[in-house]
This record gives C-alpha cells, sequence and structure tokens, in this order.
C-alpha cells in the first residue's frame, strides 16, 4: 500500500512516518519511508535547493520543480516497491503540492492537476493521513529551526505569512472532505502516543480491507 502523510508544516508528519514503519515492521510487514522532495539523486538535489532560502524562484518553477521529483520518486522507487510487496510510507505527495503551489502560492489548479498527474503517473495513495493541530502551536514548532538545515527543510515555507498557513489549512481540508475513503483526519495535540495510536487504527482497518 501507498499511505501519505499530510498537513502543514510543524504537524509531526516526519515523527508519525518514522513510527508507523517502525510499527509496520514489527508487525511483520515490509515498509519504508520515504519523502517529498527526497529519495533519488535528483530529489535530494531539488530539496537543497527548493528549501534553500537564499535560492527564491517563482510559484509556477516551484510547481514544476517539486512535481520532477515525485515523477523519480514514482517510478524509480516507489513503484518498484509497492510491486515487491513493501508498503510505502511517504512524508508529502501531489496533495501537497495542490495545497501549498495551488491554494498557497495561487497558481490556476488546472496548471497544478496537470503536473499531478504527469508526475505520479496516476498513482493515487491507498490511504492518507491529514495531521492537523491550532496553528499557533504547529507554526511554534518550527521556531526553532534552525535557518538552512536541509534534513528539516530548511524554512522556504514555514516563515510565509500567516494568511498562506490558512489557506494551506483550508486546502487540506476540502481535499480530506471530497475524499473522505481515502483521508483520515488525526488530531495532533494530544501526546506522541496517543496521536501514534489513531494513525495505527487507521492502518490497521486498511490492513483488515486488504486480508
Amino acid at each position: 500500500m501507498l499511505i501519505t502523510f499530510e498537513g502543514g508544516e510543524g504537524t509531526g508528519k516526519t515523527t508519525h512516518v518514522d513510527l508507523l514503519v517502525e510499527r509496520l515492521r514489527a508487525e511483520g510487514y515490509q515498509a519504508i519511508a520515504l519523502r517529498e522532495p527526497g529519495g533519488t539523486p535528483l530529489g535530494d538535489y531539488l530539496r537543497a535547493w527548493l528549501k534553500s532560502e537564499a535560492r527564491p524562484t517563482t510559484a509556477e518553477a516551484e510547481l514544476l520543480l517539486f512535481a520532477a521529483a515525485r515523477a523519480e520518486l514514482v517510478r524509480l522507487v516507489i513503484r518498484p516497491a509497492l510491486e515487491s510487496g513493501t508498503h510505502v510510507v511517504l512524508d508529502r505527495y501531489a496533495d501537497s503540492t495542490t495545497v501549498y503551489q495551488g491554494d498557497g502560492r495561487g497558481v490556476p489548479m488546472v496548471h497544478v492537476r496537470a503536473a499531478n498527474k504527469l508526475a505520479t503517473g496516476g498513482l493515487s495513495p491507498d490511504l492518507t493521513l491529514l495531521l492537523e493541530g491550532p496553528l499557533d502551536e504547529t507554526l511554534g514548532r518550527t521556531l526553532g529551526r534552525p535557518r538552512g538545515r536541509l534534513d528539516d527543510g530548511g524554512r522556504r515555507f514555514e516563515d510565509e505569512d500567516r494568511s498562506f498557513h490558512r489557506r494551506v489549512r483550508s486546502g487540506f481540508r476540502r481535499l480530506a472532505r471530497g475524499d473522505p475513503g481515502r483521508w483520515v483526519t488525526v488530531d495532533t495535540t494530544g501526546p506522541v502516543d496517543v496521536v501514534r495510536a489513531q494513525v495505527w487504527a487507521a492502518v490497521e482497518r486498511l490492513l483488515g480491507s486488504r486480508d
């Protein structure tokens, strides 16, 4: 299965991707954790470029760079893993592009959808977990992230104004409402163990439906 984590900045996606892969492996499944952009030499290079605050670009170019990284990741890593029977747990996917570059940056959705369709080759997640919390709390978690650190993504989006983050949150909620069979919203305001249990409950239901 392809399981994706989505949400705004500071919602704990990376933490819960790692925890879910750990749990899947403990239950006897093959599973790998990936992040976007990244996971291939091109993806890692574009991650460094995109996440560097010293390298501003246009919204349209940003859209296409994320799509380029995704196209390679899907074809070289994700599809081969799925075909081998490995669960793929992904920190962001095409829904982030829809929301960040579409709702957030204002790129017309017709162009966003076209870029996503080409990049994914039609590969859609089996389950998307939307991690959500109050903006003051989630954005507060990003304040301690050093500028320019590539492993945590730099601050290309964290430093956007509050209206940008509200548009992102609204965009994710719209997508979740439009496809409730795929999306599960998880409240991240509680302790990590509570959030982890909610994530696992959603994944376990999906695993049971596939048995």
